[in-house]
């Protein structure tokens, strides 16, 4: 996403130097999320009722879907006769993508963790699961960055004991905390694609796309609580930054009453960082075809007993194995699943898989039976998945 394939790296230097220089710094600034005090708190069991490599949708209602659908259409036609992408996000839920879902996916994590407002202000990271030139006055105050402090250089080991030497100052370091900033204008500005020292301006990122393996002008744009991000093919804007600068003056000229209704629509639906908790059940469910999940908030899903949380672990893997032994044996034919478990504290844990949908639930009653854990899933099945899980 930031640096373009492996392969063509390493056809470009094949003693592994230059993609050394870019691993090492990246690997290390994706590790930084991870500690907490003195120690690395790495996934555990506790994590079981979340999806890695999957995006997580916001609900809508109809009014809302049709005011986003047309801001949609204003923003990937921004830079003219080029195709631009888009993806808009409402706190840390996907609202709308014209990606392909593999960038989808890159996008909408590296959004999370680095973009969005949580982001932004706490400098709390979601485990959801990664301008310079002759540009106008105007523009230049609209882009330049807001925050008046020192930016740290967060740099893990110095240059003359790590790995790649030197070069780790001279790579592009995405995934640096603490970096992004809101501009005048809305827009997100960074530094870590580079500063024009003269006029203090940020230079554009820039990302590759994963399917079409084009170079494309990274532009998040934030309003409250909603986040739009535009890309840009940079083979399409032949002057630069102060072309960039042209296409984000037409964004706002063009869809800043859009994007005004779009957030005024989605904040009136807002249910709050529990819109999607069901009473009685702690559940993830998992489109493996479209690569989205929902689950209880991360709130509510620290309420269960160490022994619920073990037992719902140990289910998963046994799925997983099931499921790595069918595929297997039966290439390309998905099997329908259910599996059980009593936990030590009288919780059932219960999954049920079938055409490319998973469903992982905790019930936490020492007085239910199999029989009323299972009528309880078919319950939830009706009632929030359109009988998808249901038996009948």
């Amino acid at each position: 996403m930031f640096y373009g394939s492996i392969r063509a790296m390493l056809e470009k230097d094949p003693s592994g130097g230059l993609i050394r220089s870019h691993l090492y710094p990246f690997i290390m600034d994706y590790l930084s999320d991870f500690p907490v005090g003195k120690k690395l708190q790495l996934p555990s069991f506790r994590d079981c009722l979340k999806e890695r490599g999957t995006v997580q949708m916001l609900t809508m209602g109809r009014e809302a879907a049709i005011e986003v659908q047309s801001l949609v259409s204003v923003l990937d036609s921004c830079a003219g006769n080029s195709s631009c992408y888009s993806m808009i996000l409402f706190h840390d839920l996907l609202v709308s993508t014209t990606l392909s879902p593999d960038d989808t996916i890159n996008l909408f994590t590296y959004a999370v963790l680095r973009l969005s407002p949580n982001a932004l202000s706490s400098g709390v990271n979601s485990w959801s699961y990664i301008r310079r030139g002759s540009t106008s006055s105007h523009f230049v105050s609209g882009s330049a960055l807001t925050h008046s402090g020192p930016v740290s250089e967060q740099i893990y080991h110095s240059s003359d004991t790590s790995p790649v030497g030197n070069n780790i100052n001279r790579v592009t370091r995405a995934l640096q905390h603490g970096k992004w900033y809101k501009g005048k204008d809305g827009f997100l500005v960074t530094d870590i694609w580079g500063v024009d020292v003269g006029s203090l301006v940020c230079a554009t990122p820039t990302v590759w796309l994963q399917q079409t393996e084009e170079a494309m002008y990274l532009c998040p744009y934030q309003f409250k609580s909603l986040t739009l991000i535009l890309l840009i093919p940079v083979s399409s804007i032949l002057n630069g930054e102060q072309g960039v600068a042209l296409v984000k003056q037409q964004l706002l000229e063009n869809a800043s009453l859009k994007i005004l209704k779009v957030e005024e629509k989605l904040s009136k639906g807002w249910g709050g960082e529990n819109a999607y908790h069901v009473s009685g059940y702690r559940y993830l469910l998992v489109d493996g075809d479209r690569n989205i999940s929902r689950a209880s908030p991360p709130g509510k899903v620290t309420t269960l007993a160490k022994e619920s949380l073990l037992a719902l672990s140990k289910l998963r893997d046994e799925v997983d194995l099931e499921k790595s032994r069918a595929k297997r044996d039966n290439a390309g034919c998905e099997k329908d699943l259910e599996v059980s478990i009593r936990a030590k504290n009288n919780a059932w844990a219960i999954a049920r898989i079938t055409g490319g949908k998973e469903l992982y639930m905790v019930l936490e009653k020492a007085s239910e039976t199999l029989l009323y854990a299972s009528d309880a899933v078919e319950k939830f099945s009706n009632r929030y998945c359109n009988g998808a899980f249901s038996l009948d």
